[in-house]
């Protein structure tokens, strides 16, 4: 091959580069544009009052009312919105933390001891990620009645502690980041098993336990279903069936959708913060066991 033939053949094969580069970076920029639409309009529409958001001028900076937003939202039924504020961040943040420390103990044992019937409980634990959560709100429901839990924050709690998706990642990250050789010289040592897990197991699991904590703070948050289904007193609501109740009731008093529009503005930042303070865990535990 002459020179100017392999000339001509590299000018190719970097004008297809360069012509791969843009597309990508066009298509990923309209997904990103995509993605970002909805929350540029709630950005948008939680500074506008009544009148203007009707009147879709999102963009007229003569009617920004953050201020007179959220104030009334603050002020509405007695601050009934702090009240559900505080409820959301108990159920995820302590049923989070719970669930998660139960997911990634049973994905240890899944993955470190041997024991009659591992193999089938397992199975069992990979049908369950197949099955929505709805299907199972009727008969949780039905079960807390006859435990006389229904309408109690422990209906909401207890049905949220167990998560399979969780307790697969939580093997997958056991598998990857704690040696059976360290957990053999502990028990050389004269450590029992639980001391193994919490001193050494659970602290090796860090950056998965972090991980299914955020899974698992995501879902309850934005868990809806089940707290309608268990729930009917309003002051035991989550955030989520509380805007819900706005909302439906927005029809008859169209005052209530700014209030809906900057109770979901604000309900966003407790999930923001969360995934900024611990992005450095789960980031690591995302790529866990990609490279050797």
């Amino acid at each position: 091959m002459s020179a100017g033939m392999t000339t001509t053949v590299d000018r190719r094969v970097r004008q297809g580069t360069r012509a791969g580069s843009i597309t990508t970076n066009v298509v990923v920029a309209a997904a990103t544009l995509y993605a970002l639409l909805p929350l540029l309009w709630l950005l948008l529409a939680a500074t506008k009052d009544t009148q203007a958001l009707f009147s879709s001028r999102l963009l007229d900076l003569g009617n920004f009312d953050l201020v007179g937003n959220v104030r009334a939202l603050l002020a509405e039924d007695d601050g009934i919105y702090l009240r559900w504020y505080a409820n959301s961040l108990l159920y995820a943040v302590v049923g989070a933390g719970f669930g998660a420390l139960i997911s990634t103990a049973a994905g240890y044992v899944f993955d470190k001891y041997e024991f009659r019937g591992k193999k089938q409980a397992y199975a069992l634990v990979l049908i369950s990620v197949m099955i929505p959560g709805t299907v199972l709100a009727l008969p949780m429901y039905l079960i807390a009645s006859r435990l006389g839990l229904a309408n109690t924050m422990w209906a909401v709690f207890i049905a949220v502690l167990f998560n399979p998706f969780g307790v697969y990642l939580a093997r997958m990250f056991a598998t990857g980041y704690v040696p059976g050789e360290v957990l053999e010289a502990a028990r050389v040592d004269g450590a029992s098993e639980l001391h193994i897990f919490f001193r050494i197991g659970l602290r090796m699991l860090g950056p998965g336990f972090v991980t299914v904590f955020l899974f698992q703070l995501t879902a309850i948050w934005n868990n809806f279903f089940l707290p309608l289904v268990m729930l009917s007193d309003e002051k035991l609501y989550p955030i989520s069936l509380g805007l819900y109740t706005w909302n439906s009731a927005a029809t008859t008093f169209p005052d209530y959708y700014p209030l809906v529009v900057i109770g979901s503005l604000l309900a966003l930042v407790p999930l923001v913060v969360a995934f900024l303070m611990l992005q450095r865990y789960w980031r690591s535990g995302l790529t866990a066991g990609s490279v050797k």
